[in-house]
Protein backbone atom coordinates (compact mmCIF):
# COMPACT_ATOMS: atom_id res chain seq x y z
CA UNK A 1 0.00 0.00 0.00
CA UNK A 2 1.37 3.27 -0.83
CA UNK A 3 1.26 6.44 1.37
CA UNK A 4 -0.88 8.03 -0.41
CA UNK A 5 -3.54 4.89 0.17
CA UNK A 6 -2.79 4.96 3.56
CA UNK A 7 -3.31 8.20 4.32
CA UNK A 8 -7.02 7.94 1.99
CA UNK A 9 -8.21 4.59 3.72
CA UNK A 10 -7.04 5.73 6.78
CA UNK A 11 -9.00 8.42 6.91
CA UNK A 12 -11.94 7.24 5.32
CA UNK A 13 -11.80 4.91 8.40
CA UNK A 14 -11.79 7.58 11.28
CA UNK A 15 -14.50 9.61 9.30
CA UNK A 16 -17.11 6.83 8.53
CA UNK A 17 -16.49 5.77 12.70
CA UNK A 18 -16.15 9.17 13.71
CA UNK A 19 -18.97 10.74 12.22
CA UNK A 20 -21.33 7.50 12.41
CA UNK A 21 -20.97 7.72 16.21
CA UNK A 22 -22.54 10.99 15.57
CA UNK A 23 -24.89 9.38 13.38
CA UNK A 24 -25.72 6.79 15.99
CA UNK A 25 -26.71 9.60 18.77
CA UNK A 26 -28.30 12.31 17.52
CA UNK A 27 -30.40 10.90 14.41
CA UNK A 28 -34.08 9.59 14.91
CA UNK A 29 -34.90 6.12 16.15
CA UNK A 30 -31.18 4.97 16.33
CA UNK A 31 -30.11 1.85 18.72
CA UNK A 32 -27.85 4.70 20.12
CA UNK A 33 -30.19 7.97 19.96
CA UNK A 34 -29.83 10.79 22.57
CA UNK A 35 -27.20 8.36 24.46
CA UNK A 36 -24.80 11.55 24.56
CA UNK A 37 -21.24 13.39 24.51
CA UNK A 38 -19.06 10.66 26.38
CA UNK A 39 -20.47 8.24 23.57
CA UNK A 40 -19.33 10.63 20.81
CA UNK A 41 -15.94 11.66 22.37
CA UNK A 42 -15.59 7.72 23.06
CA UNK A 43 -16.13 6.91 19.44
CA UNK A 44 -14.09 9.64 18.17
CA UNK A 45 -11.64 8.15 20.05
CA UNK A 46 -11.85 4.93 18.98
CA UNK A 47 -11.78 5.73 15.76
CA UNK A 48 -8.35 7.48 15.45
CA UNK A 49 -7.49 4.20 16.60
CA UNK A 50 -8.66 2.51 13.93
CA UNK A 51 -7.34 4.90 11.54
CA UNK A 52 -3.73 4.77 12.42
CA UNK A 53 -3.64 1.07 13.16
CA UNK A 54 -4.35 1.08 9.34
CA UNK A 55 -2.33 4.08 8.22
CA UNK A 56 0.92 3.91 10.50
CA UNK A 57 2.37 1.32 9.35
CA UNK A 58 2.89 2.53 5.16
CA UNK A 59 2.29 6.28 6.05
CA UNK A 60 2.33 7.42 9.33
CA UNK A 61 -0.89 7.69 9.80
CA UNK A 62 -0.90 11.77 9.96
CA UNK A 63 -5.33 11.71 9.03
CA UNK A 64 -5.03 15.43 9.29
CA UNK A 65 -3.37 18.23 7.36
CA UNK A 66 -3.01 19.70 10.46
CA UNK A 67 -0.53 17.38 11.67
CA UNK A 68 0.60 17.06 8.76
CA UNK A 69 1.25 20.47 8.33
CA UNK A 70 2.79 20.83 11.92
CA UNK A 71 5.17 17.96 11.28
CA UNK A 72 6.37 19.73 7.59
CA UNK A 73 6.85 22.93 10.18
CA UNK A 74 9.26 20.97 12.29
CA UNK A 75 11.14 19.52 9.99
CA UNK A 76 10.02 16.32 10.33
CA UNK A 77 7.94 15.65 7.34
CA UNK A 78 9.24 16.59 3.47
CA UNK A 79 7.39 19.61 1.96
CA UNK A 80 7.16 17.78 -1.17
CA UNK A 81 4.29 15.45 0.23
CA UNK A 82 2.09 17.97 2.12
CA UNK A 83 0.05 18.11 -0.84
CA UNK A 84 -0.58 14.29 -1.81
CA UNK A 85 -1.82 13.66 1.71
CA UNK A 86 -3.81 16.49 2.31
CA UNK A 87 -5.29 15.30 -0.73
CA UNK A 88 -5.48 11.71 0.02
CA UNK A 89 -7.07 12.86 3.22
CA UNK A 90 -9.60 14.67 1.89
CA UNK A 91 -10.64 12.29 -0.61
CA UNK A 92 -11.07 9.54 2.88
CA UNK A 93 -12.95 12.22 4.35
CA UNK A 94 -15.32 12.65 1.16
CA UNK A 95 -15.62 8.81 0.92
CA UNK A 96 -16.21 8.17 4.79
CA UNK A 97 -18.58 10.66 5.08
CA UNK A 98 -20.78 9.23 2.05
CA UNK A 99 -20.59 5.42 3.62
CA UNK A 100 -22.09 7.45 7.03
CA UNK A 101 -24.86 8.83 4.78
CA UNK A 102 -25.83 5.29 3.11
CA UNK A 103 -25.18 3.69 6.53
CA UNK A 104 -27.94 5.59 8.06
CA UNK A 105 -30.21 6.56 5.24
CA UNK A 106 -33.10 5.76 6.89
CA UNK A 107 -32.66 7.71 9.89
CA UNK A 108 -31.60 10.46 8.33
CA UNK A 109 -34.86 10.56 6.34
CA UNK A 110 -36.84 9.92 10.00
CA UNK A 111 -34.78 13.32 11.58
CA UNK A 112 -36.52 16.92 10.76
CA UNK A 113 -33.77 18.78 12.58
CA UNK A 114 -31.58 19.90 10.51
CA UNK A 115 -28.59 20.95 13.25
CA UNK A 116 -29.02 17.45 14.19
CA UNK A 117 -28.28 16.21 10.33
CA UNK A 118 -25.55 19.36 9.92
CA UNK A 119 -23.69 17.88 13.25
CA UNK A 120 -23.50 14.60 11.73
CA UNK A 121 -20.96 16.01 9.37
CA UNK A 122 -19.28 18.55 10.56
CA UNK A 123 -18.66 20.39 13.30
CA UNK A 124 -20.07 24.05 14.72
CA UNK A 125 -19.79 25.84 18.05
CA UNK A 126 -22.27 25.99 20.90
CA UNK A 127 -22.16 29.69 21.14
CA UNK A 128 -21.36 31.49 17.82
CA UNK A 129 -18.37 33.82 19.09
CA UNK A 130 -15.54 33.65 15.88
CA UNK A 131 -12.99 34.93 18.38
CA UNK A 132 -13.48 32.21 21.16
CA UNK A 133 -14.55 29.70 18.33
CA UNK A 134 -11.03 29.96 16.72
CA UNK A 135 -9.47 30.27 20.00
CA UNK A 136 -11.01 26.98 21.02
CA UNK A 137 -9.53 25.08 17.74
CA UNK A 138 -6.07 26.83 17.88
CA UNK A 139 -5.76 25.36 21.39
CA UNK A 140 -7.24 21.92 20.85
CA UNK A 141 -4.80 21.15 17.65
CA UNK A 142 -1.83 22.59 19.74
CA UNK A 143 -2.63 20.14 22.32
CA UNK A 144 -3.18 17.49 19.82
CA UNK A 145 0.32 18.06 17.55
CA UNK A 146 2.57 19.29 20.42
CA UNK A 147 1.54 15.96 22.27
CA UNK A 148 2.03 13.88 19.13
CA UNK A 149 5.61 15.08 18.80
CA UNK A 150 6.16 13.25 21.89
CA UNK A 151 4.18 10.58 21.60
CA UNK A 152 5.94 9.50 18.90
CA UNK A 153 9.30 10.64 19.97
CA UNK A 154 8.70 13.20 17.11
CA UNK A 155 9.34 10.44 14.28
CA UNK A 156 5.86 9.91 12.72
CA UNK A 157 6.84 8.84 9.18
CA UNK A 158 6.19 6.11 7.09
CA UNK A 159 7.16 2.80 8.39
CA UNK A 160 7.14 4.31 11.88
CA UNK A 161 4.30 2.95 13.94
CA UNK A 162 4.33 5.32 17.23
CA UNK A 163 5.81 4.57 19.83
CA UNK A 164 6.66 1.43 18.68
CA UNK A 165 4.13 -1.21 19.89
CA UNK A 166 2.43 -2.43 16.46
CA UNK A 167 -0.95 -2.02 17.13
CA UNK A 168 -1.09 -0.85 20.80
CA UNK A 169 1.09 2.25 19.75
CA UNK A 170 -1.86 3.19 18.16
CA UNK A 171 -3.61 3.81 21.53
CA UNK A 172 -2.06 6.88 22.91
CA UNK A 173 -2.85 8.60 20.10
CA UNK A 174 -6.84 7.82 20.56
CA UNK A 175 -6.63 8.27 24.27
CA UNK A 176 -4.94 11.70 23.32
CA UNK A 177 -7.81 12.80 20.78
CA UNK A 178 -10.48 11.34 23.61
CA UNK A 179 -8.88 13.52 26.17
CA UNK A 180 -9.02 16.66 23.78
CA UNK A 181 -13.17 15.77 23.21
CA UNK A 182 -13.76 15.65 26.74
CA UNK A 183 -11.89 18.55 27.93
CA UNK A 184 -12.06 21.17 25.21
CA UNK A 185 -14.69 19.65 22.58
CA UNK A 186 -17.92 21.43 24.46
CA UNK A 187 -16.89 24.82 22.57
CA UNK A 188 -16.94 24.15 19.14
CA UNK A 189 -17.27 20.06 18.62
CA UNK A 190 -13.63 19.94 18.50
CA UNK A 191 -12.85 19.80 14.46
CA UNK A 192 -9.10 19.83 15.16
CA UNK A 193 -8.62 18.31 11.70
CA UNK A 194 -9.20 20.62 8.57
CA UNK A 195 -10.26 17.46 6.18
CA UNK A 196 -12.40 16.25 9.13
CA UNK A 197 -15.43 19.10 8.94
CA UNK A 198 -14.72 20.27 5.54
CA UNK A 199 -14.80 17.23 3.66
CA UNK A 200 -18.02 16.06 5.27
CA UNK A 201 -19.12 19.35 5.22
CA UNK A 202 -19.06 19.29 1.48
CA UNK A 203 -20.96 15.97 1.33
CA UNK A 204 -23.44 17.63 3.32
CA UNK A 205 -23.94 20.49 1.02
CA UNK A 206 -24.02 17.90 -2.42
CA UNK A 207 -26.10 15.11 -1.26
CA UNK A 208 -29.78 14.92 -0.95
CA UNK A 209 -31.52 15.00 2.53
CA UNK A 210 -34.75 16.91 3.05
CA UNK A 211 -34.77 19.46 5.28
CA UNK A 212 -31.33 19.56 6.04
CA UNK A 213 -30.93 23.48 6.32
CA UNK A 214 -27.73 25.23 5.07
CA UNK A 215 -24.50 23.87 5.12
CA UNK A 216 -22.87 26.84 7.64
CA UNK A 217 -20.02 28.01 5.15
CA UNK A 218 -19.79 31.37 7.07
CA UNK A 219 -18.81 29.43 10.26
CA UNK A 220 -16.24 26.66 7.88
CA UNK A 221 -13.12 28.77 8.11
CA UNK A 222 -12.38 28.16 11.61
CA UNK A 223 -12.38 24.67 11.78
CA UNK A 224 -9.97 24.75 8.46
CA UNK A 225 -7.85 28.08 9.67
CA UNK A 226 -7.54 27.60 13.39
CA UNK A 227 -6.23 23.57 13.70
CA UNK A 228 -3.40 24.82 10.91
CA UNK A 229 -2.58 27.80 13.03
CA UNK A 230 -2.42 25.80 16.12
CA UNK A 231 -0.36 22.35 14.55
CA UNK A 232 1.91 26.05 13.28
CA UNK A 233 2.43 27.41 16.90
CA UNK A 234 2.72 23.90 18.46
CA UNK A 235 6.11 23.14 15.72
CA UNK A 236 7.23 26.06 16.32
CA UNK A 237 7.38 25.68 20.51
CA UNK A 238 8.74 22.30 19.71
CA UNK A 239 11.25 23.23 17.39
CA UNK A 240 12.06 26.02 20.35
CA UNK A 241 12.16 23.93 23.06
CA UNK A 242 13.52 20.62 21.76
Amino acid sequence: MTPFMAELIGTMFLILLGDGVVANVLLNDTKGNNSGWMVITTGWGLAVFVGVVVAAPYSGAHLNPAVTIGLAIAGKFAWASVLPYIAAQMLGAFIGALLVWLMYYDHFRRTNRADAILAVFCTGPAIRNYISNIASEIIGAFVLVFTVFYIAGAEITPGKTPIGLGSVGALPVALLVWVIGLSLGGTTGYAINPARDLGPRIIHFIIPIKGKGTSDWQYAWIPVFGPVAGAAAAAFLYLLIK
